[in-house]
C-alpha cells in the first residue's frame, strides 16, 4: 500500500522559512516523479515544484522559482520542500504527490497523494 505522509506545516511570518518532508512509502520510487503541489481555501490545487526520484530533472512554478527547493533523500525515501521568504499568498495545504509518467504540472496525471500540511504565512 502506497503512503506518502506530509509534515512540517505551520505558521510563519512574512520572510520566514519552513522546510516540508514527505515520507514515502509501499513501492519503490525509482522511476517516479515526485511533486508538490497547493490549495488555497476557494482556490483550484496548484503545481508548485517536481523533481524526478534520480534527481536528474527539477521543475517549478514561476511563482515559487528563486525562493523554494525541492529536493530527495533516496535513502530515507523523502523528498523535501524548503521555503524561504515566504509570502502571505503562499497560504495553503501543501500535497505531496507522485506520477509514474514524465515530469509534469498537471495535478490529474499524479497517481498517488498524501493528506496534505497546513502552511499558513501571517502578514
Amino acid at each position: 500500500q502506497v503512503q506518502l505522509v506530509e509534515s512540517g506545516g505551520g505558521l510563519v511570518q512574512a520572510g520566514g522559512s519552513l522546510r516540508l518532508s514527505c515520507a514515502a512509502s509501499g513501492r519503490t520510487f525509482d522511476n517516479y516523479v515526485m511533486g508538490w503541489f497547493r490549495q488555497a481555501p476557494g482556490k483550484e490545487r496548484e503545481f508548485v515544484a517536481a523533481k524526478t526520484w534520480s534527481g536528474s530533472s527539477t521543475y517549478y512554478a514561476d511563482s515559487v522559482k528563486g525562493r523554494f527547493t525541492i529536493s530527495r533523500d533516496n535513502a530515507e525515501n523523502t523528498v523535501s520542500l524548503q521555503m524561504n521568504s515566504l509570502k502571505p499568498e503562499d497560504t495553503a495545504v501543501y500535497y505531496c504527490a507522485a506520477t509514474s509518467g514524465t515530469m509534469t504540472r498537471w495535478a490529474f496525471s499524479y497517481d498517488y497523494w498524501g493528506q496534505g500540511t497546513q502552511v499558513t504565512v501571517s502578514s
